[in-house]
């Protein structure tokens, strides 16, 4: 897509520093959830959820955040349409990045993030919280769901990098 800064899955492993973690968002019209992965990059943990205001604000708190934790790159969460087309949520998640982008040297890519919030509100649902808790936590829970379906990706990746053809060696002598 023409002017769209986010990286392939491939080329932002490339740029990312493998010391440094990797934060989760979870683009909403009126929070912004973030999550933050641990250095190893296996565990994404629920952050913070910003309050959105204007976008020079919100983009200053981001990226204020991402210096104090040590972040290596953004990870957007892409709102698909369940039948995998791309509607104004889409568009508005590209038109952050857009702006996001002439602002940090991270790089940014995106996950597809279908479902991620109706999961998050089902285990909350499940472990009865109640109503009031579940709007608190709900969008950086989103944000880590996000975010930890990218860093089992990488796993995966990154094991079929060690095993070559993608079958991991389970020790065992035939």
């Amino acid at each position: 897509m023409a002017n769209d800064p986010s990286l392939s899955l491939e080329d932002f492993v490339q740029a990312t520093p493998t010391t440094k973690r990797l934060i989760g968002l979870d683009l909403g019209t009126k929070t912004i959830g973030l999550a933050l992965s641990d250095v190893g990059r296996g565990i994404a943990s629920p952050m913070e959820t910003i309050r959105r205001k204007k976008f020079t604000l919100d983009a200053e708190h981001l990226l204020k955040i991402c210096a104090q934790q040590d972040v290596g790159g953004i990870v957007l969460g892409l709102p698909l349409n369940m039948d995998g087309t791309e509607g104004p949520r889409v568009q508005a998640t590209r038109a952050f990045a857009r702006n996001l982008a002439p602002k940090t040297e991270l790089p940014i890519t995106y996950w597809d993030e279908r479902l991620s919030t109706a999961a998050v509100t089902r285990t909350l649902l499940e472990a009865d919280s109640s109503r009031a808790r579940r709007a608190e936590v709900v969008d950086k829970m989103a944000a880590a769901y996000i975010l930890q379906g990218f860093l089992d990706r990488l796993g995966h990746m990154q094991s079929a990098a060690t095993f070559g053809d993608g079958s991991a060696d389970d020790g065992l002598d035939d």
